[in-house]
């Protein structure tokens, strides 16, 4: 096996399809991304989580005392005695339903170019004319065309007005 750093050297060799496939061997999940110095960032970090450990149980709590909102992508999943249910340094998907959304079975309503689109929330997705989509801005893509953030596009997020005011 090679050492950390001879994996480190390695990565900046590497094709976007190596490294995305580096990707789903070090995260066990696919990723959607296809920047290559991005996923070369995030594969020598989580090369070297796993080789010396990630943050401490202190540092996490800390986190979690300071940004009590902030939205969490990936966290240990942990059993009711608190113990993990994962092996240290597995990651999996946060439970917690993205709080920009409304609840299970609401519609989201858009009108593009005088079309008036309906969007089902589901509880894992969404239902878009009969067809089940995990994301709002795939569904955005599909009505116009063009990359959109989903929740902007359909307004369950707004942009704040500092970056309004900025990009002006």
């Amino acid at each position: 096996m090679a050492t950390i750093s001879e994996q480190l050297v390695a990565l900046g060799k590497m094709t976007v399809d190596e490294l995305a496939e580096k990707y789903r061997e070090v995260f066990g999940v696919p990723t959607r991304t296809r920047n290559k110095p991005y996923l070369q960032k995030r594969v020598a970090w989580r090369i070297q989580e796993l080789a010396e450990g990630g943050l401490s149980e202190r540092a996490l709590a800390k986190i979690d005392e300071l940004a009590p909102l902030a939205p969490a992508r990936w966290r240990p999943e942990r059993l009711s005695g608190g113990e993990e249910l994962a092996p240290p340094g597995t990651l999996t998907p946060a439970r917690s339903r993205d709080p920009r959304l409304p609840s299970p079975g609401s519609v989201l309503l858009r009108v593009h170019k005088g079309v008036e689109h309906r969007v089902t929330v589901l509880a894992d997705g969404f239902q878009y004319n009969g067809e089940r989509h995990q994301s709002l801005s795939k569904i955005a893509k599909k009505i116009t065309g063009t990359q959109w953030n989903g929740h902007l596009f359909f307004g369950t997020q707004h942009r704040s007005r500092n970056t309004q005011e900025e990009r002006r």
